[in-house]
């Protein structure tokens, strides 16, 4: 009896083995920030979306396939043109990630790699459209329009195929070797005519300096002139006695200096 009972509870434990090893074939999960579609052998991709969690499915007959729904990032570069002809190189930064009702869609249409077939082709038909109607200088000088129009074409595409756009913003912008050698061209030559106009300036200030100062030289001549006119040779003298004084006081505290009396040529030695 115990022998018995023994193997009923092995093949009552074996049978529970065998039930629960389908039954956690039936199961999948769901992370969080992720949605699966379901594809089924005989009807193909169904339309229902499951959301985070555990769901059944039918093994061999059904398949889950998990879709990452949060926003990713994305970097796609662009060769092309500007209205005046200037070869542009501009790079995007994409903040991307599908519409969860639109998942079946996408994956039927699309596959999971959704984002390769569709970013790089409808990034490069936007850009090229849009910096086409704008001259290289414009693209520096109105950059948050030319974004702002990359923005608003690109969400309105992007749309088309169930992509949802979080952020557009334009990370890289450069231009042709000849048109980067010609702005530094323009910029060294606007320096020089800087150069020139402050030079020029300074020219027609010592000019007036010069007119001003000869004008006051002009005054105090003819000033001297009156003075002398009205009091002859007296205005001159006064100046040389004044600066004969000055001279002798100058001379008297000057220990080097020895003075000989009127008409005397030799030094004598005279005791201290």
């Amino acid at each position: 009896m115990a022998t018995q009972f023994l193997n009923r509870i092995g093949q009552l434990g074996l049978g529970v083995a065998i039930v629960g090893g389908v039954v956690n074939s039936a199961l999948y999960n769901v992370d969080g920030g992720h949605r699966a579609v379901i594809f089924d052998r005989f009807t193909g991709v169904k339309q229902q979306v499951s959301g985070e969690g555990t769901h059944f499915f039918v093994p061999w007959v059904q398949r889950p396939i998990i879709f990452d729904i949060r926003s990713q990032p994305r970097n796609v570069p662009v060769v092309t043109g500007s209205k005046d002809l200037q070869n542009v190189n501009i790079t995007l930064r994409i903040l991307f990630r599908p519409i969860p009702d639109q998942l079946p869609k996408i994956y039927t249409i699309l596959g999971q790699d959704y984002d390769e077939r569709v970013l790089p082709s409808i990034t490069t038909e936007v850009l090229k459209a849009v910096v086409a109607q704008f001259d290289a200088g414009e693209l520096i000088t109105q950059r948050e329009m030319v974004s702002q129009k990359v923005s608003d074409d690109l969400t309105e595409r992007a749309a088309q195929f169930g992509v949802i756009l979080d952020d557009i913003s334009i990370t890289h912008l450069t231009f042709g070797k000849e048109f980067t050698q010609a702005v530094e061209m323009k910029q060294v030559a606007q320096q020089e005519a800087e150069k020139a106009r402050f030079m020029v300036e300074k020219a027609e200030q010592m000019k007036k300096a010069a007119i001003i100062s000869a004008e006051g030289d002009a005054e105090a001549a003819a000033l001297l002139a009156k003075s002398f006119a009205d009091s002859g040779d007296g205005l001159v003298e006064l100046r040389r006695i004044e600066a004969a004084e000055d001279i002798a006081y100058q001379m008297s505290r000057s220990r080097g200096v020895a003075y000989l009396p009127a008409g005397q040529t030799t030094l004598l030695n005279l005791p201290q």
